[in-house]
């Protein structure tokens, strides 16, 4: 294989002296860490203060993810049209003030469900504007043979604070109560609006829209990146891939919670303990990234990423009472690797394939449909555990989440050892 920057960690362009990375690197991972909390807080704040339903919780898990399916297609021409740093920072303090809301509420005694239900879903607009803006942020400030390392470190980013969230959700709420416990989210806000305005480097112009050129109209644009990833064969796959597997992975998740407290009786000290040793494995493989991608292939580890760990996430439903809950974190483990290099693989091919100008637009096709699915996935779980029960329902879960790797197996995938380049630097006209 060709010998990259990339390959080289010593290398004028290694990522370690690349300062604006370093910046987006930690803005984000303080804006990963945030939710991480709210995953273990929300719904303990929603099962031990509102006195909610288990198919209330996987509502609010529900609405977290609806902004996805509902906002994530305009927030793309957005993103294209506007400052993509100022943006995010914007996302940063709007999430921020509304989080701040909820122990203010609380201790006024004033916090309904209803109240938890608004702020979720605001912040998960946010979230969906964030998301698309730094994705498409990062090809600008880094090489196209630097991006899977980049997406490695922001994985392994994202995979630090899925050890440190939930375990530091469960202690805090176990110390100061669930609502308190939120205000370490407006902290991590606050810190990741911070490092993006220390961001130097201007955004580089998009080539699809010279200055004279008036835009196309918003629904155009809007059916470019959808026509692109229709045509793209690979990138359809993955697209189908990513929405399977978010499907019942939220499924899963709308339910774990629940599961550990009310079927194994762990505390939730044990709930938070649960998360951050299944994180374990998605820090490992963050690490790996680039070593695992020059050793099997940055295609070829897509599709293997998906397969491999599967069987492991039968452990889930099998957890027991005491000690024997420790076996969803093994479940959760082996999930959270095949995440990290799944998503940093996936992601890497689908920058370096898709033409700049329409980036943006391709990365809020995935978000709009692989996470808009997830509202749907969520409301399945609370469905199933419901209807069937809640170990049934993780049963029916874990099957779903292998089933996810069928679409990149049996793919043009399995033909390629490498990513290609982007073939065409141009942008397809609209028809």
């Amino acid at each position: 294989m060709v010998d990259s920057p990339a390959s080289r960690p010593s290398a004028p362009g290694s990522l370690w002296r690349n300062r604006d990375f370093l910046l987006l690197w930690s803005g984000q991972g303080a804006g990963t860490l945030g939710p991480q909390v709210a995953l273990v807080v929300l719904p303990l704040l929603a099962l031990d203060q509102l006195h909610a339903s288990s198919f209330q919780v996987s509502l609010l898990t529900s609405l977290g993810w609806l902004p996805y399916l509902l906002f994530s297609l305009p927030a793309g021409v957005l993103v294209d049209r506007l400052d993509q740093r100022r943006l995010m920072i914007a996302c940063d303090l709007g999430r921020m003030l509304l989080l701040a809301s909820v122990p203010l509420l609380a201790l006024a005694g004033r916090l309904s469900l209803g109240w938890l239900y608004a702020v979720v879903g605001l912040a998960g607009v946010l979230t969906v504007v964030f998301t698309v803006a730094y994705r498409s942020r990062l090809p600008q400030i880094v090489s196209p043979d630097q991006l899977v390392d980049a997406n490695g470190k922001l994985g392994l980013c994202e995979s630090l604070a899925e050890i440190a969230g939930p375990g530091l959700g469960g202690m805090l709420t176990g110390a100061v109560g669930a609502s308190r416990s939120l205000l370490a989210n407006v902290l991590t806000y606050a810190l990741s609006a911070t490092t993006l305005g220390l961001m130097r480097s201007p955004r580089k112009p998009s080539p699809a829209v010279p200055p004279a050129t008036r835009r196309p109209p918003v629904r155009a644009e809007l059916r470019q990146g959808l026509d692109f990833v229709r045509r793209e064969p690979v990138l359809l796959r993955l697209l189908l891939t990513t929405s399977a597997s978010n499907f019942f992975v939220t499924a899963q998740g709308a339910v774990a919670v629940t599961f550990m407290v009310r079927e194994l009786r762990a505390p939730s000290s044990a709930v938070g303990l649960v998360f951050a040793l299944g994180s374990v494995g998605g820090l490992l493989s963050g690490l790996l990234a680039r070593r695992i991608a020059d050793r099997f292939g940055s295609a070829r580890i897509i599709w293997l990423s998906m397969l491999l760990p599967g069987p492991l996430y039968f452990l889930m439903p099998l957890a027991g009472h005491g000690w024997g809950v420790l076996w969803y974190s093994v479940g959760l483990s082996a999930l959270s690797a095949n995440a990290t290099l799944f998503n940093t693989a996936s992601l890497s091919y689908r920058q370096r394939v898709t033409p700049a100008a329409l980036l943006s637009r391709v990365n809020a096709v995935y978000l709009w449909i692989a996470y808009g699915v997830i509202p749907l996935g969520s409301l399945t779980g609370g469905v199933l555990a419901t209807a069937i029960g809640l170990r049934a329902a993780l049963w029916v879960c874990a099957l779903g989440m292998w089933s996810g790797a069928l679409f990149v197996v049996f793919s043009p995938l399995r033909r390629m050892r490498d990513t290609p380049l982007a073939a065409a630097a141009g942008v397809p006209e609209p028809a």
